[in-house]
């Protein structure tokens, strides 16, 4: 009898089904010892089947962290594993001489990283990308590398030193539930969904002790403050200090037990990321005091009673809307908690100020109920952004080392995961198209790169097919014409363009592109395109709008009039600049969209992958419910395809596992140019350096390296130097 897992039997085929080819039934018949196989290229044959039931067998038996190759595959088990991520074992993973003969873990990517920076094998800088939809434990598994490094780069001789270490270590670890409380919010696939994409650069010195940490931030979704999805939260800190807030401090904030906020769905559902206590100590770590702290959670509440204010529909269009009656109060309470005039903030909301004419003559307008409402979640996005970049200035000024006391680093990159939700945006797509970089970064340095090199030397390969994203990318960033650049320019034109002109614009100038595809089942203007994880279907509405992120001039100016010690430091006013007119005509600098700057952001940060040696963790998410021991086999087959990981397993059981560079492998091995090569007979010739019989070598390696370091060598390519070798094993 073939044992069940999770509801499926093993080395068994589902009715109607076609019948396993006879060595995949081999393989599978073996089931009881798939658990065993530590590294996917072991598996034989390597199908998506057989790479599906060895990690469906691993999660069951309770291991979590599989290898493939290159990469290591983390499934994220939905329950705590305390004795997995003990200090205990990661001193063990540290302290041993080949930690990859120990068992799959994250920690043995952290060691490998480490160890590389210590060897200063160029790259010596190392990235660590951590990918995987929303939900498949990116945030964790970043969480852990941090804590890894914080325990084994930390050997300091001095008591001194070592206060300082602790002290670095603590503030570095203690940034992470301070960002993920300002950033993270729960979504209907992750209840701590990262809102916001970072990379942070853990900082060594040359005693390769940690002494350091800087974070870069990329796209936070803002528009979360004042929009939530159906059945999703705000972003966890405003649920934390509702919750947490003493009764003194609800007297100080305005947040009266059981009240109710427009910007806070779903108050009722308390999870763990809830805990307001383990925020305040991590911020009085990193620096920021309990007045500082208080003045922040005091803006918060502000922006809370700000999304009460609603306004009704005025008769006359030459009059302001209205407040409804029960907005009255929340106005009035959100000025005092922003410490701005009352008056002011309510002319700012429903009035706006228009130049025109060439002496750009003031006129001002009464807003539309609707136009009122977007200048009011404006003004709200605009204070979380300035605060939540403060944040990120703040920790790193608190953790970040001065540049002449580090030389290398290890980089940690957690961005979002892939996305598809029922209605999709310009979010998801500057999401998306982050995730295809990234993947196309994992392609052209591994999958791609390994196939080139080794045709280039002129080695026996058989080429494996994968997946190449490139005609994706094309569509969403080429040139001339992209998804992009449509987007950009309907914003330099700033002309009208309804949602649907928009999709017959995109669809019209792309059409030749294969992965655009029109929606012809949604009612809604949209397109969709064919991500290399899975198709997904973009609403234009709202996209130019989106991209153009409008902040009229007249919040800003209302910010700098604001009392509060916090609001002045995020909104300065600048005495020298006697007006904020735009340059006309052939002056105007081009228009600097939400795509334009997320596009920048990411050119850079694969400057910086490019230019480290990169590991790969790939995170596998079992079932889109959270639950444990939970295994659904569809939903694990769509991520295995969407990343490639049956060909990255491919190529890592069929390539060369060893690879050392001729210049490295001069120098690592040039006393051996002492050594003889191993005969039959006759005497050894002493060593110059040493009085006794130099050890016996074979004699073809004797012959390859005579020829890598010989005065010709400078002539002789290392392709042909490593043909000789290759040649040679064989």
């Amino acid at each position: 009898m073939l044992p069940q897992v999770n509801g499926h039997r093993l080395g068994s085929d589902a009715q109607g089904e076609d019948p396993l080819p006879g060595d995949l039934q081999d393989f599978l018949g073996a089931e009881s010892l798939l658990h065993q196989l530590d590294d996917l290229t072991q598996v034989n044959p390597v199908t998506l089947e057989t790479v599906l039931r060895c990690l469906q067998a691993r999660y069951t038996a309770d291991t979590f962290y599989t290898n493939a190759g290159c990469t290591l595959v983390a499934l994220n088990p939905f329950k705590p594993v305390p004795q997995l991520y003990s200090p205990e074992l990661m001193r063990e993973y540290h302290t041993v001489p080949q930690p990859q003969k120990l068992k799959p873990h994250v920690f043995t990517v952290g060691e490998q990283s480490y160890r590389n920076v210590k060897s200063l094998m160029e790259p010596v800088n190392q990235s660590i990308v951590v990918s995987g939809e929303s939900g498949a434990g990116k945030t964790w598994t970043s969480r852990c590398l941090m804590k890894f490094y914080a325990v084994v780069a930390s050997s300091p001789t001095s008591w001194e030193s070592h206060r300082v270490a602790e002290r670095i270590e603590q503030r570095i670890l203690n940034s992470n539930p301070v960002m993920e409380a300002f950033g993270n919010a729960c979504t209907l696939r992750n209840n701590n969904s990262s809102r916001f994409g970072k990379f942070i650069q853990l900082q060594l010195n040359r005693a390769h002790q940690m002494t350091g940490a800087a974070v870069q931030t990329y796209l936070l979704e803002k528009t979360r403050v004042a929009c939530q999805a159906p059945r999703e939260r705000n972003f966890h800190i405003f649920y934390q200090i509702c919750k947490g807030a003493s009764a003194q401090e609800r007297l100080q904030w305005h947040l009266p037990e059981g009240a109710a906020f427009s910007w806070l769905p779903n108050p009722d559902r308390t999870l763990e990321e809830d805990c307001f206590e383990v925020t305040r100590e991590a911020m009085l770590h990193l620096g920021i005091d309990t007045p500082t702290q208080s003045n922040i959670f005091k803006l918060l509440a502000g922006l809370l009673h700000l999304g009460n204010t609603q306004f009704a529909n005025s008769e006359d269009e030459a009059q302001p809307c209205q407040l409804m009656e029960q907005a009255k109060g929340s106005v009035r309470t959100s000025a005092l908690l922003l410490r701005l005039p009352e008056d002011t903030l309510l002319e700012t909301l429903r009035i706006r100020t228009i130049q025109a004419g060439r002496q750009r003559q003031l006129f001002r307008k009464p807003c539309s109920r609707r136009e009122c409402d977007t200048r009011r979640d404006c003004l709200a996005k605009l204070v979380y952004a300035r605060l939540f970049d403060w944040l990120v200035a703040v920790i790193n000024s608190s953790t970040c080392a001065a540049p002449d006391t580090w030389t290398t680093f290890i980089g940690l990159l957690d961005v979002y995961g892939f996305e598809s939700f029922p209605d999709n945006s310009l979010e998801q797509l500057c999401i998306n198209y982050a995730n295809e970089k990234l993947q196309q970064h994992f392609v052209a340095h591994y999958l791609r790169a390994q196939q080139e090199e080794y045709a280039a030397e002129g080695l026996e390969w058989s080429f494996v097919n994968y997946q190449d994203n490139q005609s994706c990318l094309d569509l969403i960033e080429g040139s001339p014409i992209s998804i992009c650049s449509l987007l950009n320019e309907e914003c330099r034109l700033n002309r009208p363009c309804s949602a649907a002109q928009l999709q017959t614009r995109i669809e019209s100038a792309l059409a030749s592109q294969p992965c655009l595809g029109p929606n012809k089942l949604s009612r809604e203007p949209s397109f969709i395109v064919v991500h290399y994880a899975g198709p997904v279907c973009y609403l234009t509405t709202g996209l130019v709008e989106k991209n153009k992120d409008p902040v009229p001039p007249e919040l800003t100016t209302l910010l700098q009039q604001s009392q509060d010690p916090l609001l002045k430091e995020l909104f300065p006013t600048n005495p020298n600049a006697e007006s904020q007119e735009e340059p006309s005509g052939q002056n105007r600098m081009p228009m600097l969209t939400v795509v334009s700057k997320f596009k920048a952001s990411l050119e850079q940060l694969l400057c910086v992958l490019h230019s480290t040696t990169p590991h790969y963790i790939r995170c596998i998410k079992p079932n889109s419910q959270a639950r444990a021991q939970t295994f659904v086999r569809a939903e694990v087959l769509s991520q295995l395809e969407a990343c490639g990981l049956v060909e990255t397993v491919h190529i890592s059981a069929a390539g060369f596992p060893i690879r050392v560079s001729h210049r490295n492998f001069v120098e690592r091995y040039k006393l051996l140019r002492r050594l003889r090569p191993r005969t039959s007979s006759g005497p050894h010739r002493p060593c110059p350096a040493q009085g006794h019989s130099a050890p016996r070598v074979p004699g073809w390696f004797c012959s390859c390296f005579s020829s890598a370091v010989s005065p010709l060598a400078a002539s002789v390519s290392p392709r042909h130097w490593r043909l000789k070798v290759v040649r040679a094993l064989r």
